[in-house]
């Protein structure tokens, strides 16, 4: 005899034609109330009542960057997929894109300006260093589509006789280390350098804050503007930089000054040795300036160690550009078009660290490297499919299905360090003079550092 199982389900969205509007259980980050504020501060709700209202659409946008794979249509039967008793209408490509033009950059970008900020916790594994928040800045390129109306203000990059691969949108971010959150966010053209974007991020900083950055944000004016915010900076410096010795400390770094006299740092050099599993050695200089000038209650070593947390930053570009873009080109045909979908990109990735934060205080101590992007965000798309969790519960926890599905599958507590695999996929890369110096298989490695003054000054870095 064959039995059945039978379970019958409430589904509750919002009424008549906004019931389409919903991110799922994201929906508690995205809400309706912040969703209709942002469109009545950038005058983008509708002055007649549509069968495609600005909300609709600005959830509709935001699930076209959770199902990056996904055409208008195909976007659109997420969102309604359990809704068909509610006799929807299913609008047609030139519907949606129209719509999306009516709405704009301006409400997205406020969307993401809503939800941006740290969201550790006091005593959150891997955000502190001696009571203050570590966040990281840096910069990373998207791919934008070969049109005419993008290509005049996104080039491609230029080799040395020819142009090659797509034109490329730089996005530079300041993230939380050990939650991935952004705090904000800046983007344009790559002919604009990463210090004149990041310049326009240090409002996002404040006095509980430490910064930590590569070589390419050494300079005077920006450590300068770092310290006006109210934050202290960890960065590493270039060869080209030659410090003068003013004091030498026990713990093998020393006292200078830069910009004429006018900012004191404390220097930090050391040999770093990288051994790979395979017994390859590498050994690198390291150059580190910091505003942290007390060696007594911030020793060198553990400050070389701490800046490797910047590259938390990598992470948080991996998540979008591997995990939700796939590695694929944005899809936009128009600049305001780019800047919406960027944004929608980052606020629905803002969502799911928030959802990852959520979970990680419910469970004290664990540690949000455990948590699976992949797991939040597979779950997370389930989830709207079934317009599930879009109104929160009459007894609401901060543990959802989302965070169910994240506990079931954490990774492991630890996991040895290891290094990329990296290939030149280009023949006219400017990366070219690094050629086989990196690893052809991902490896683990050891790492130590020997904190030492280089008397004879740093030799220059290759181009990587």
């Amino acid at each position: 005899m064959q039995e059945k199982s039978v379970i019958t389900r409430t589904i509750e969205v919002a009424g008549g034609v906004y019931a389409p509007g919903h991110l799922g259980e994201l929906t508690r980050f995205v809400d309706f109330a912040l969703v209709d504020a942002v469109l009545e501060e950038t005058g983008t709700r509708e002055r007649r009542l549509r069968l495609l209202p600005s909300r609709v659409v600005v959830y509709f946008v935001l699930a076209l960057a959770l199902f990056e794979h996904s055409s208008y249509r195909a976007a659109w039967g997420k969102l309604v997929a359990s809704l068909e008793e509610l006799g929807l209408v299913w609008p047609s490509t030139s519907s949606l894109s129209r719509a999306r033009r009516r709405l704009g950059s301006a409400p997205l970008r406020r969307l993401f300006e809503a939800l941006a900020g740290p969201v550790a916790h006091r005593g959150q594994v891997g955000a502190f260093y001696r009571g203050m928040r570590t966040v990281a800045v840096d910069g990373t390129s998207l791919h934008t589509p070969e049109e005419e109306s993008i290509t005049w203000r996104y080039l491609k990059r230029v080799g040395e006789r020819l142009e090659f691969g797509y034109p490329l949108l730089r996005l530079l971010v300041v993230v939380e280390c050990g939650t991935w959150a952004v705090l904000a966010a800046a983007f344009g053209p790559e002919s604009e350098g990463e210090l004149a974007y990041a310049r326009r991020l240090l409002t996002a900083l404040d006095r509980s804050m430490l910064l930590l950055a590569d070589a390419g944000f050494d300079a005077f004016e920006f450590l300068r503007d770092v310290g006006a915010a109210g934050a202290q900076f960890l960065v590493r410096s270039s060869a080209r930089r030659c410090p003068t010795i003013q004091r030498r400390l026990p713990d093998g770094s020393y006292l200078a000054r830069l910009g004429y006299g006018t900012l004191p740092v404390r220097v930090i050099e050391a040999w770093i040795t990288i051994t790979l599993a395979d017994g390859t050695v590498r050994r690198e200089q390291w150059r580190l300036l910091t505003s942290l000038l007390d060696h007594q209650r911030y020793p060198a070593r553990e400050l070389v160690d701490l800046c490797h947390e910047r590259w938390q930053a990598e992470t948080t570009y991996f998540s979008i550009k591997a995990t939700m873009l796939d590695g694929r080109v944005l899809h936009s045909r128009s600049l305001d078009g780019l800047d919406q979908e960027v944004y929608a990109l980052l606020t629905v990735y803002q969502a799911l660290i928030r959802t990852a934060a959520d979970v990680a205080a419910s469970r004290p101590g664990l540690d949000m490297d455990r948590i699976s992007f992949t797991i939040l965000l597979e779950t997370a798309g389930d989830l709207v499919a079934a317009a599930s969790a879009v109104w929160p519960a009459e007894h609401a926890t901060l543990i959802g299905p989302i965070g169910r599905a994240v506990l079931r599958g954490l990774l492991p507590a630890w996991r040895r360090p290891r290094v990329k695999a990296r290939s030149r996929k280009n023949p006219t890369s400017k990366y070219g003079p690094n050629a086989g110096q990196h690893p052809a298989i991902t490896q683990t490695y050891t790492f130590h550092a020997q904190v030492t003054v280089i008397e004879d000054g740093l030799a220059p870095r290759p181009r990587r």
